[in-house]
């Protein structure tokens, strides 16, 4: 039971974060500009951070979970979970904004869905540098902030600010990925383009949160504090046994 919330959380999670970033892009992009894109973003991933993160983690992007997985703080089984709840969760926000556009009579001020895709200001091969440069470094502040307890009650904010910094670099030149559920969910809607270009979106975000793990332990050391996973036993308590 306690697996299936986690999973649960993680699915309503990136629902919530897709719908509500990439929205604000197909909604109010024209009117609030990259800044306010990059702020919808922040903002709601801070809440969601606080409001899930005890209980799953507050994943909500693939690249993240394997980052965790490769740092030997979640289960291979879980992370296949997480994945899954993951894009299942992106894809019911992708579809709400397509419904929205298609049914709602809302423009698309993104004029693609709020896909990501290059060709216009960045090629396919600067597209990839970005992708594992900005996903290394949120990745990176997410594995560092979670590993110190002292500073536990301000992660959500580290990680929502990273959050902004990386959109703001990015959104311009590809929309910035960092995120393959992110990606995914609006380009199976959209198709064209945004599916022939969706592997990159997905390839290198990964490939940045893998090198984020293998990076992370240069600055902390383990904690003996730390949980593995949001319900494993903390190993500094005694063996009940």
């Amino acid at each position: 039971m306690d697996a299936a919330r986690r999973y649960a959380a993680e699915l309503i999670g990136t629902l919530l974060l897709v719908f509500v970033g990439v929205g604000t892009a197909v909604f109010a992009q024209l009117q609030g500009g990259v800044v306010v894109v990059a702020l919808a973003f922040g903002f709601v991933l801070v809440g969601l951070v606080y409001a899930i993160g005890p209980l799953s983690g507050a994943h909500l992007n693939p690249a993240v979970t394997l980052g965790v997985l490769l740092s030997g703080k979640i289960s291979a089984v879980g992370a296949v979970a997480y994945w899954l709840a993951q894009f299942v969760g992106a894809t019911v926000a992708g579809f709400a904004i397509w419904g929205l556009v298609r049914w709602g009579g809302v423009a698309d001020q993104t004029g693609v869905l709020g896909t990501n895709g290059y060709g216009v200001h960045i090629n396919q091969g600067g597209t990839a540098v970005l992708e594992v440069i900005l996903t290394f470094l949120f990745v990176l502040v997410v594995l560092v902030v979670t590993s110190r307890v002292e500073h536990a009650g301000f992660a959500g904010l580290a990680i929502g600010l990273a959050l902004v910094a990386v959109l703001l670099v990015g959104i311009t030149l590809d929309g910035t990925s960092i995120n393959p559920a992110r990606s995914f969910g609006p380009a199976v809607f959209e198709g064209g383009a945004a599916l022939r270009q969706l592997w990159v979106f997905i390839v290198f975000p990964l490939l940045g949160g893998a090198l984020a793990a293998l990076a992370a332990p240069l600055l902390v050391k383990p904690s003996r504090h730390f949980r593995a996973e949001p319900d494993a036993p903390d190993p500094a308590a005694p063996d009940p046994t």
